[in-house]
């Protein structure tokens, strides 16, 4: 049997903006319906990182919302892009390493990574490596960035875009204690977000719950490749795998997204760093959890994991989960426009909860009851 080298892909992005160390299934997985995938992950017959649907073209429509929210926020996204920044290089020595959690976090390493090589002028790359709630950290990809391509393990930093609960912030934790306990790299597991709307990120440019545009689309704002996948058709030894969309090139906009947000980054703003967890994080972390108690008890939702906070979370649920229900502070709101769209689209009850901490939330609908 032919050894299969690993070898770093780069979906639709430069070589110089982002790796990916993901496995291409060119032999494509077997595309399960989002009802049907529903159904086999809430039954516990099937893992959701086992199974991957097909992802359509966004509607005209749909991208328009898109680019206008890209022009209404790219400054605001450059700016807090440049804070994450210069919070890395007073913290970490050269040469710099950003590990995106991919796809979500994929966006916002390639602008991470623009603003450190083109901007501050320091070496770095980026790498965009799976993480997976339940199964952890692709240890394969840890080991070849820092064995095969030699970075050191000093200059590792993990980049994601947001934070809903937490989930994912805890479950890099516990991967990188249980890497440290084995290995003699020893990483540092702090997480920086752009966005922390519920408090519990390591390091976050805002804890404001606004539209951060990539939020918006799946594949065709993260290089043309999907979420990553685990199933039987990843061997031992090679990384965790994923679907390469070369069908939705005509619509993509990964690198339209990147080049729109940097060219509105400017060096000379925002130069101190951000801190580590404060008091406020506290204080939104404990806020958020009251109100998660108080919508499992008033909607009978049986998983928290059923509840989705903040809007890209949100968006996440209407693109590719069954979502039940939708809840939004403001209903006039240009950041919730493509929510509403959505939930019109699916036909989902909207409700108007103008006291809530998060601009949006979204529950996933239970399928059949036990």
């Amino acid at each position: 049997m032919a050894v299969r080298l690993l070898c770093p892909i780069t979906g639709s992005y430069h070589q110089d903006d982002c790796q990916f160390l993901l496995t291409p299934l060119w032999r494509h997985s077997q595309n399960f319906s989002i009802y049907e995938k529903e159904c086999l992950v809430q039954s516990g017959a099937k893992h959701y990182s086992e199974m991957i649907s097909a992802e359509l073209p966004p509607s005209v429509p749909y991208i328009a919302l898109f680019r206008k929210l890209t022009q209404k926020y790219k400054s605001r996204m450059a700016a807090q892009v440049m804070r994450l920044a210069y919070s890395i290089i007073n913290t970490r020595p050269d040469p710099i390493t950003l590990v995106s959690l991919a796809r979500a976090g994929t966006p916002i390493g390639a602008l991470l990574q623009r603003a450190l090589s083109r901007h501050l002028h320091v070496e770095s790359r980026h790498y965009s490596i799976s993480i997976i709630r339940d199964r952890g950290i692709d240890e394969q990809a840890l080991a070849f960035l820092l064995r095969e391509h030699q970075r050191s393990a000093s200059g590792v930093v993990f980049i994601d875009a947001w934070t809903g609960k937490g989930v994912i912030a805890k479950e890099l934790k516990r991967a990188i204690a249980y890497w440290n306990s084995r290995h003699s790299e020893q990483l540092q597991d702090s997480l920086y977000v752009i966005s922390d709307v519920a408090g519990v990120a390591d390091v976050a440019a805002t804890y404001e719950d606004y539209a951060i545009p990539s939020g918006m689309l799946n594949a065709t704002v993260s290089g043309l490749v999907s979420r990553s996948i685990l199933n039987s058709q990843i061997h031992p030894g090679q990384f965790h795998g994923c679907i390469v969309y070369d069908y939705l090139q005509p619509y993509d906009l990964s690198n339209w997204f990147l080049d729109e947000v940097e060219s509105q980054m400017d060096t000379t703003k925002d130069a101190a760093p951000l801190s580590l967890r404060s008091r406020k994080q506290h204080h939104i972390q404990a806020q958020a959890n009251v109100y998660f108690d108080r919508w499992i008890k008033q909607y009978g939702i049986r998983s928290i994991h059923h509840i989705k906070p903040g809007i890209a979370e949100a968006t996440r649920v209407m693109l590719r989960r069954v979502p039940e229900r939708l809840l939004l502070r403001d209903l006039e709101s240009d950041d919730l426009a493509h929510l509403l769209m959505l939930a019109k689209e699916k036909e989902i009850a909207i409700e108007h909860q103008p006291n809530m901490p998060f601009s949006a939330v979204a529950f996933i609908k239970t399928i059949g009851k036990n």
